[in-house]
């Protein structure tokens, strides 16, 4: 089965039912769902199925809030050269272009990302490339968009080349949904491109879901670990699909055992029409600390929040030590409290 790409294909597979309402939602956001993440959708329950739920239009995106913004995590604010963002001192993210396998319906970049989708023409990327090339602060540079391995794998080699060809990047972080949503797109000759040089190459997974993590799709995440790529995973918190602690459970030991380092719980952004995925901040904190009783520190991501505006992520995960200097306190991961010398 092609990839389904409009209202009418998700019709056909009976993933939706007609309603023009929808015809905003899909205005607003381009639709992609693979045939591997169609196949996990629970037709008899597509309310409440959480792969439906990331990819499948709703109306409640039409509903947009006064404080939902266009440019959420203020990509523009630090934007610098066209494809560039520079947040942090020592490092950039660098957007190749903006289409991916499959298109979340929570995606901070939603009026971005798309067929058709604004790419770096061969001008634009060498003008990115150069304000790489002149900054020797920048250590990192990670790879988004859009998915980057979306490119064809010479493309993408050639861009690796480039920028492990600057002596001073030293490590390139890629981002990507591709092993879980098109994992036969992991080809020998895309391994071989990633394939680690002088820098240190990581590969960041998306995966919200434990039943993202299909017989296939850890078979694309073997191939690539056995390369020498190291894997770490992002999740976004999302209200109907991951907010509950026995699914993020589940979800983080599926990570670990397919050699995936859990590393960022997002918190969701404040993208338009997203209000239907949004969880509170203290509904995350008490998911996290109910985490951490349960799950083994390799397994526990590390919860954040994008501050709006481009000012970058911070942790926003639950206290555990007493507010009194005097008298200091600590939480264990079980509730308990106990007295700790305060020097």
């Amino acid at each position: 089965m092609p990839t389904l790409r409009s209202l009418e294909a998700l019709e056909r597979e009976g993933l939706l039912s007609p309603d023009p309402r929808l015809e905003a939602a899909a205005q607003s956001m381009a639709i992609a769902v693979t045939a591997e993440m169609a196949a996990l959708i629970d037709r008899a329950d597509l309310a409440h199925d959480p792969i439906a739920r990331q990819f499948v239009p709703s109306v409640a995106e039409t509903e947009v809030s006064p404080e939902e913004l266009a440019d959420p995590i203020g990509d523009e604010f630090r934007s610098p050269v066209k494809g560039i963002v520079h947040r942090y001192p020592d490092r950039v993210l660098l957007k190749p272009l903006h289409v991916c396998p499959v298109y979340c319906r929570f995606c901070f970049r939603r009026e971005k990302v798309g067929p058709g989708g604004e790419a770096l023409s061969a001008d634009e990327l060498d003008a990115a490339l150069a304000y790489i090339r002149a900054r020797p602060e920048i250590w990192e540079v990670i790879l988004t968009g859009g998915d980057p391995l979306m490119l064809a794998p010479r493309r993408l080699g050639e861009l690796l080349a480039a920028l492990d060809a600057v002596s001073h990047v030293a490590v390139i972080r890629i981002h990507s949904r591709v092993p879980l949503a098109d994992p036969g797109r992991i080809t020998d000759e895309l391994v071989a491109a990633l394939r680690p040089r002088r820098a240190g190459v990581w590969l960041g997974v998306h995966c919200n879901h434990a039943r993202e993590l299909t017989v296939d799709a850890r078979t694309a995440l073997t191939r690539l670990a056995s390369a020498g790529l190291p894997l770490m995973s992002q999740t976004v918190l999302l209200k109907g699909v991951n907010d509950d602690v026995e699914t993020l459970e589940q979800l983080m030991r599926a990570l670990v055992a397919a050699r995936v380092k859990p590393y960022y719980l997002h918190h969701p952004d404040l993208v338009r029409g997203t209000g239907h995925f949004r969880v509170s901040i203290a509904e995350g904190q008490a998911l996290m600390k109910t985490l951490r009783g349960r799950l083994s520190g390799l397994a526990q991501p590390t919860y954040v929040l994008d501050v709006p505006g481009g000012h970058g992520k911070v942790p926003v995960g639950p206290a555990y030590l007493g507010d009194d200097p005097d008298a200091l306190t600590v939480q264990d991961a079980f509730g308990g409290s106990h007295p700790y010398p305060p020097r």
